[in-house]
């Protein structure tokens, strides 16, 4: 972990900040390249675009997008870590260049019955399909709250949370990275389920985050819409 110092451009106080690193889809911990001796920015307006930083993995050179590093002072202010820019001319590819996502075979571990599926007429019943059927691939622990939290995680299980969303209108792309954040924050992997879809953005940034999407049919069968679903299916928990 790199170190770098921060002064409080507010109330000149000086810090140590500790650069967050995050596992790369490779296994490799990646961390944001900082600036050294760049002024921290006080934060003053958020937007989703500023709060993502593009970042390389100097493992498999694979450039995904990651939290913008963030400070806390306990002034109040809060100050945003420059950070080097990826370069994108002269970076060398791969030895083995290959495509970023290459699907497992669809062949469970241990062969599964045929999924029962409940009939979805309410929101309630959606979450309980999601249920049953994380349940079906064989996570342990599944977990419905009555109230949903204001996280909007709608179940929980071991190693897992998984977000439903039951609206008409196609899951749109910060649903996708507020999921990826809980996850990210509780150390566990996040699935997500939608009735109508999911927008382009969404659908993409779930792929580069490794994320499976399943729709929901009003049947109550869950298909998988990605790479990662489908390896969800091969492999289970």
């Amino acid at each position: 972990m790199e170190s770098v110092p921060v002064r409080c451009p507010v109330c000149r106080r000086d810090h140590a900040y500790i650069t967050p690193v995050y596992p790369c889809p490779c296994g490799a911990p990646t961390a944001p390249p900082l600036m050294r001796g760049a002024p921290a920015v006080p934060l003053t307006h958020r937007t989703w675009d500023d709060d993502w930083v593009s970042v390389r993995c100097h493992s498999c050179g694979r450039r995904d997008q990651w939290p913008h590093p963030e400070l806390c002072c306990p002034c109040g202010a809060v100050l945003r870590i420059p950070v080097r820019p990826v370069a994108t001319h002269g970076v060398a590819p791969p030895t083995t260049p290959g495509p970023s996502h290459i699907p497992l075979p669809r062949t469970a571990a241990h062969p599964r019955p045929s999924f029962r599926p409940l009939v979805i007429r309410t929101a309630r019943d959606a979450v309980s399909t999601a249920a049953l059927y994380l349940r079906w691939l064989g996570y342990r622990d599944v977990v419905q709250p009555e109230a949903r939290p204001s996280s909007r995680i709608d179940l929980r299980a071991a190693g897992l949370i998984a977000q439903v969303d039951a609206t008409t209108r196609p899951t749109p792309l910060r649903d996708v990275e507020c999921l990826w954040l809980n996850a990210l924050n509780s150390s566990v992997s996040g699935v997500l389920f939608s009735l109508a879809g999911y927008t382009d953005e969404a659908r993409s940034r779930a792929d580069g985050l490794a994320i499976p999407l399943f729709v929901l049919d009003l049947t109550g069968t869950p298909q998988p819409v990605n790479g990662s679903a489908d390896e969800l299916i091969s492999r289970g928990p």
